[in-house]
């Protein structure tokens, strides 16, 4: 992949809409890789689009909400799909690219829990086209086979992922620790049985200042991972980065990098029908099936850390990986 594959990114558009987004914060995923792309350090970058064997769409969702949203009141979605599906007019008409393969060899990023809202408008102007998003709920309309699901991670301003305070295994006093807001019906569901009730399934609202929500993670075995208002939840990385084993708890989230993860063999999944069975569940896996899914929690940290320049196996990498995969599968008429 690294010798061959290779993404033009489309110079149309100017910022603060096309070619920038958020760095820092609960979306930055989106603005970093469109900012590796744009930064003209990238191993894969095209220095021509005949070189190209994929097309970047350089468009930041969470910009657009920004810029044309506020101080509207109004969250209607036409705006935003207007924008891009102007945007892939203009580059339909100046270049044969998008044309020769109805956009397959094309793609998008975006961490915004309304990525998934560009293409509905026009689904057979965006059939093929590749969408690269944190919100991949297989419930609403998300294809493994053609979308990629990235990782969603709150980026702190001074560095570049969360901290890693995790501790040895056998140092881990708590069962399981959730801590957050009570957004959506599954954690609607998990403050119904959890919140506050047991000591060894610590489920809070909100920590007080003087706790500190990555020391917690990091003295815990099993970091509650339930979807919010979407599927994707930055809790996800968190845990791995605090070497703690993830339980995902949502019933249609396709999980990051599946095509080569195996994430049986490091997280556990509960359905959100089964949330009042969590701690017999995690009471149930033995001490030698929890050591062997944290050593490769551990294993698996160096494909979710994110740097600048992208190194091979990071988060960066793996993206590109995702979408050289999926480029693979395209023919041309």
């Amino acid at each position: 992949m690294e010798k061959r594959f290779k993404v033009w990114v489309y110079q149309e558009g100017e910022p603060p809409l096309f070619h920038a987004g958020p760095m820092k914060d609960i979306y930055s995923t989106e603005g970093q890789f469109i900012d590796e792309m744009e930064s003209g350090k990238s191993a894969f970058l095209a220095r021509h689009p005949d070189e190209a064997l994929a097309f970047f769409v350089p468009v930041s969702v969470v910009r657009i909400l920004k810029y044309l949203y506020k101080p509207h009141v109004d969250y209607h979605r036409g705006r935003l799909q207007n924008v891009v599906t102007d945007y892939i007019d203009i580059l339909s008409k100046k270049y044969t690219y998008w044309n020769r393969s109805s956009g397959a060899d094309h793609f998008f990023v975006s961490c915004h829990d309304w990525g998934p809202d560009v293409s509905t408008a026009n689904p057979t102007l965006y059939k093929n086209f590749i969408r690269v998003l944190c919100n991949a709920n297989a419930s609403e309309g998300f294809r493994p086979a053609r979308d990629v699901s990235l990782p969603e991670i709150k980026i702190p301003y001074k560095d570049l992922g969360p901290p890693r305070l995790g501790r040895a295994p056998n140092n881990r006093s708590i069962l399981a620790f959730f801590a957050g807001g009570c957004h959506g019906h599954v954690r609607e569901r998990l403050f119904q049985y959890w919140k506050d009730k047991d000591q060894d399934v610590q489920v809070h609202d909100y920590l007080p200042k003087n706790l500190n929500y990555f020391e917690l993670m990091g003295r815990t075995k099993f970091c509650l991972c339930p979807s919010g208002y979407e599927v994707a939840s930055p809790r996800v990385v968190e845990s791995i980065y605090a070497g703690c084993v993830p339980v995902i708890i949502s019933d249609s989230y396709v999980l990051p990098f599946s095509d080569v993860l195996d994430w049986s063999q490091f997280s556990i999944h509960i359905p959100v029908a089964r949330i009042p069975e969590i701690k017999v569940i995690l009471e149930g896996i033995s001490m030698t099936e929890y050591l062997k899914k944290q050593k490769l929690v551990l294993q698996v940290q160096r494909h979710f850390m994110v740097h600048r320049p992208a190194k091979p196996y990071d988060l960066l990498y793996m993206v590109f990986h995702s979408v050289w995969l999926r480029r693979l599968n395209v023919k041309f008429s």
